[in-house]
């Protein structure tokens, strides 16, 4: 697929900044919340934006990889924990709730039969990706179904008049896939890309590295991006990217979650690197590597509580903050409006 994502337009900039900085404050005082609240203005390209009907929409798929023991848990926790989203039981669904933002749970590639339920969106590619040890995780078609499968899920959105999204992600071997991409994509040590995942001990980390070291090896591909990403990929994670670069298009604000919505960015991004002016990065993952994305796009996170869950939770979590950058800029008077005076 292709993307049409262009630049933001910055001819308001002059007129952004005057309006942050003539509210009844001292200058700078609201910190990040102007920093935030300029880049809203400038998605939406005016001085009174608008968060409408936000969305988090939740991709499962599962990992070949997973079968090599990169992680500590069997690849049935991914149908089961996708289990929980519907029945409303996960931190996604608890945080989703509490701030009013809509919920969709897409299976994109899990290996499990689901039964019909109205909270599942099947979209299912295949059972789970092969493993890319020993070659691509997904055929060329099985990329493009992915990816298209995200820009759809956008475009529903959207038309039901979401203008700001965010992704999470479920499936066991996830953070294999998402470490490889971040260094093939950024050429990071991979040793700073390989993290806990769900929880390994010293001695299953450096299983991982070992066994994710051996299959960057292994790799005789091109250095086109969807080359990589269709080798190294989970079909969640591509489906991420899809759907990053279409909201973009689309002109959506994106709040960008943790370690693997992060490497479905870089993906993004090495396919249309305008996609970064439509992002806020809402936390930093406890997940290693996760610090390393942020710098590598020279960002700063909203929020640092430590978190590594997934599933969306710290774009869930940021909203009430990204809430209030737009609630200050539209609803705080201005010096003159409160007849108080500014500073000569």
């Amino acid at each position: 697929m292709d993307f049409n994502v262009t630049k933001t337009d910055n001819s308001l900039i002059e007129a952004i900044d005057n309006r942050i900085n003539n509210k009844t404050k001292p200058l700078g005082s609201l910190g990040t919340l102007e920093t935030i609240a300029k880049k809203i203005c400038l998605i939406q390209n005016t001085l009174t934006p608008e968060l409408k009907n936000p969305q988090i929409i939740v991709f499962a798929g599962d990992h070949g990889i997973a079968r090599e023991g990169v992680s500590p848990y069997p690849q049935e926790v991914t149908f089961q924990m996708v289990m929980n989203f519907l029945y409303g039981g996960a931190a996604i669904n608890v945080f989703t709730k509490q701030n009013k933002i809509g919920l969709k749970v897409v299976d994109t590639g899990v290996n499990y039969d689901f039964s019909e339920n109205d909270q599942l969106i099947n979209r299912k590619v295949a059972y789970g990706t092969k493993s890319f040890k020993n070659g691509p995780a997904m055929s060329k078609d099985e990329f493009e179904k992915a990816i298209s499968i995200g820009s759809e899920m956008v475009v529903e959105a959207y038309n039901k008049g979401c203008n700001i999204i965010g992704f999470g992600e479920m499936g066991i071997g996830n953070t294999s896939s998402s470490a490889t991409i971040m260094h093939k994509f950024t050429q990071i040590d991979l040793k700073h890309c390989v993290g806990r995942g769900t929880g390994l001990d010293d001695s299953g980390l450096n299983k991982k590295y070992e066994i994710l070291k051996e299959c960057i090896d292994n790799y005789n591909g091109d250095n086109d991006p969807k080359t990589i990403l269709a080798y190294f990929g989970g079909f969640e994670l591509i489906a991420i990217c899809g759907a990053i670069l279409k909201a973009a298009e689309l002109k959506m604000i994106i709040m960008m979650d943790g370690f693997n919505v992060t490497a479905s960015l870089i993906g993004a991004h090495a396919i249309n690197e305008n996609v970064l002016d439509y992002v806020l990065f809402t936390h930093k993952s406890d997940e290693n590597g996760h610090g390393k994305m942020l710098d590598f796009f020279n960002a700063k996170s909203i929020l640092d509580l430590g978190m590594r869950l997934g599933e969306g939770t710290g774009a869930a979590v940021a909203y009430p903050v990204i809430e209030s950058s737009v609630k200050f800029l539209n609803e705080m008077a201005s010096f003159k409006e409160a007849g108080v005076s500014n500073k000569g």
